[in-house]
């Protein structure tokens, strides 16, 4: 049933990000609590080439063939946290013509990243909603690095390396500046599905 797949797909391939850890944590050995020190622009600067470098180095490297367009990101992405809907609420969500929304499902549906069931709840409604194959497109398409590049650069460090690493952004991503500028940024609004980009 589509409901029940909902429930137990959604929980399992939610979008991966950095959780966040509010004790303050040092990078470069294992033990809590390092005091945290004044920041100098130099510091900041350095962070922001390493991060350039980071990214021109692991960024993915996907033909234009294999990206979603914007139309099929957006539907996608709003099935992925609404769950199951109809076409018509879905186009309403979305605010754009049924139509369009049913053009694009029936495109997605045919690559089978959607499929259509009734309602468990009302058999006269048909809902549509991702296949396992369309989380994992959609998981894929909002990916930023390609972890076919990470994974043997990251198998050069040691664990310890690793850990450091990833205590270090997290505790970035932690910092109360991080956390104010985060619960107050606006939300980016989302893509109009439209005809043309299906072409």
């Amino acid at each position: 049933m589509v409901a029940h797949r909902w429930r137990s797909l959604r929980s399992a391939t939610g979008y991966p990000v950095l959780e966040a850890k509010p004790e303050c944590i040092g990078i470069d050995d294992a033990s809590p609590g390092a005091l945290a020190g004044p920041v100098t622009s130099t510091e900041a600067e350095e962070f922001d080439r390493v991060f350039q470098s980071v990214y021109l180095t692991f960024h993915r490297r996907d033909r234009k063939r294999s990206e979603l367009t914007a139309a099929s990101r957006a539907v996608l992405t709003h099935l992925g946290l609404s769950g199951p809907v109809t076409i018509g609420e879905a186009a309403a969500h979305l605010n754009r013509a049924q139509s369009v929304v049913s053009d694009i499902v029936s495109q997605l549906e045919d690559k089978g990243l959607l499929e259509r069931e009734a309602d468990p709840a009302d058999r006269r409604r048909t809902l549509v909603w991702l296949t396992p194959t369309g989380f994992d497109r959609l998981a894929a398409d909002r990916r930023v690095l390609s972890t076919e590049l990470l994974n043997p650069a990251l198998a050069g460090l040691t664990d310890n390396e690793r850990a450091g690493l990833f205590r270090g952004l997290r505790a970035l991503l932690a910092t109360p500046a991080t956390q104010h500028r985060l619960a107050h940024q606006e939300d980016d609004p989302a893509p109009h599905p439209d005809r043309e980009d299906e072409r």
